[in-house]
């Protein structure tokens, strides 16, 4: 098969939330999938649906805020899965605090996952993407990126400091035939929620889904090579965030 008929993707946070619904919507659309969490058994959980629709799917448990073994482990990962030409850097924490109540332990958490595992992720895998000459490189970064709110000036710098790797990377990368992507969604109603980082009271009835998300970065992958969506910001109608 050519590359353009077979596809193979890692995606990383794949055990909920947008990476569960970014690889089953890869599945369906008969793109092999290489999943990447910490929760290795709702890992394996996404894999079992994943391959119902026919295709290889695999799961790899990897601790991404464990920021200096990421680049190896997921070169690794590239070469035992082999051929991978889509990396979706979705993993991420949110968190909130004002900055003046932000310890430097927990800004350096919040850098670490959002931004240097992307950084890490992409080292592993432009090795094998430079030397087919093809790849998509999806960097899910948010809204507050663009837009910080008071309350989220860790989370809004780490996504702001995304949203200028994956612009970088896009400018060199581009000769080597890598397109690069940074898909920035609104308030998204995932589990990232529910965590202890987390304080902030929306109504996550009015939020995107992880499926609407994930509709939107395989619309992007699926583009003809000659094509990038450089930049695609995705909000909820409702209005909030």
């Amino acid at each position: 098969m050519s590359v353009e008929q077979k596809r193979r993707a890692l995606i990383t946070g794949a055990s909920s939330g947008i990476g569960k619904a970014t690889a089953l919507a890869f599945a369906k659309a008969g793109i092999d999938v290489a999943l990447v969490s910490r929760s290795v058994d709702k890992l394996e959980a996404v894999a079992a649906a994943a391959r119902l629709t026919g295709v290889e799917a695999t799961a790899f448990a990897v601790d991404l805020a464990n920021v200096s073994q990421v680049q190896a482990k997921i070169q690794a990962i590239a070469i035992e899965f082999g051929d991978i030409d889509i990396l979706v850097n979705n993993a991420g924490m949110a968190y909130t605090a004002t900055l003046s109540e932000t310890p430097l332990e927990e800004w350096q958490q919040v850098i670490n996952l959002n931004l240097t595992s992307v950084f890490q992720c992409i080292n592993g895998i432009l090795p094998t993407m430079r030397h087919r000459g093809i790849g998509t490189i999806i960097n899910v970064t948010s809204i507050a990126g663009k837009q910080p709110f008071p309350g989220w000036g860790a989370y809004s710098a780490s996504k702001a400091g995304l949203m200028a790797l994956s612009l970088a990377l896009a400018q060199e990368e581009r000769a080597n035939g890598i397109r690069v992507t940074a898909i920035c969604p609104g308030a998204v109603n995932t589990e990232l929620w529910d965590t202890e980082t987390v304080h902030a009271n929306l109504d996550r009835s009015k939020m995107l889904t992880p499926e609407v998300v994930a509709q939107s970065i395989l619309h992007t992958v699926l583009l003809p090579q000659q094509a990038v969506i450089e930049e695609l910001i995705l909000m909820p109608n409702a209005g909030v965030l």
